[in-house]
C-alpha cells in the first residue's frame, strides 16, 4: 500500500510560480511511473502531467508546457511539481498519484494510489 500526501499549494498571483510536493510512504515508489492531476470547480479531473520511473522521461498537457515541470527523488520517495507563469486557468485542487506502470501513464485508471489532493489558487 502506498500513500500520499501534497503539499505546497495556496494562492499565488498571475505570473507567479509554486513548487507542489508529493511524499510517498508504505513503500517505494522508484518502480513507479508518477502523475499530477487537477480538477478545477465544476470540471472533471484532467492530467497535467507524469514522469516514468526508469529514465524519467515526461510527458505534459499542451496547456502547461514550457510552465510545468515534473521531477523526482527516489532517495526522498518524492517527486515535485514545478509550475511557473501560473495562469487563473491553472486554479484547481491538484493531485499526485502512483501508477505501477514503468512508463508514465496518461489516463485515471492507470493509476492505482493517490494523494487528498492541495489547492493552487491563481489570482488575477
Amino acid at each position: 500500500q502506498v500513500q500520499l500526501v501534497e503539499s505546497g499549494g495556496g494562492l499565488v498571483q498571475a505570473g507567479g510560480s509554486l513548487t507542489l510536493s508529493c511524499k510517498a510512504s508504505g513503500r517505494t515508489v522508484s518502480s513507479y511511473s508518477m502523475g499530477w492531476f487537477r480538477q478545477a470547480p465544476g470540471k472533471e479531473r484532467e492530467f497535467v502531467v507524469a514522469i516514468s520511473a526508469g529514465d524519467g522521461s515526461t510527458y505534459n498537457i499542451d496547456s502547461v508546457k514550457g510552465r510545468f515541470t515534473i521531477s523526482r527523488v527516489n532517495a526522498l520517495n518524492t517527486v515535485y511539481l514545478r509550475m511557473n507563469s501560473l495562469k487563473p486557468e491553472d486554479t484547481a485542487v491538484y493531485y499526485c498519484a502512483a501508477s505501477p506502470s514503468a512508463t508514465y501513464a496518461t489516463r485515471s485508471y492507470e493509476y492505482f494510489y493517490w494523494g487528498q489532493g492541495t489547492q493552487v489558487t491563481v489570482s488575477s
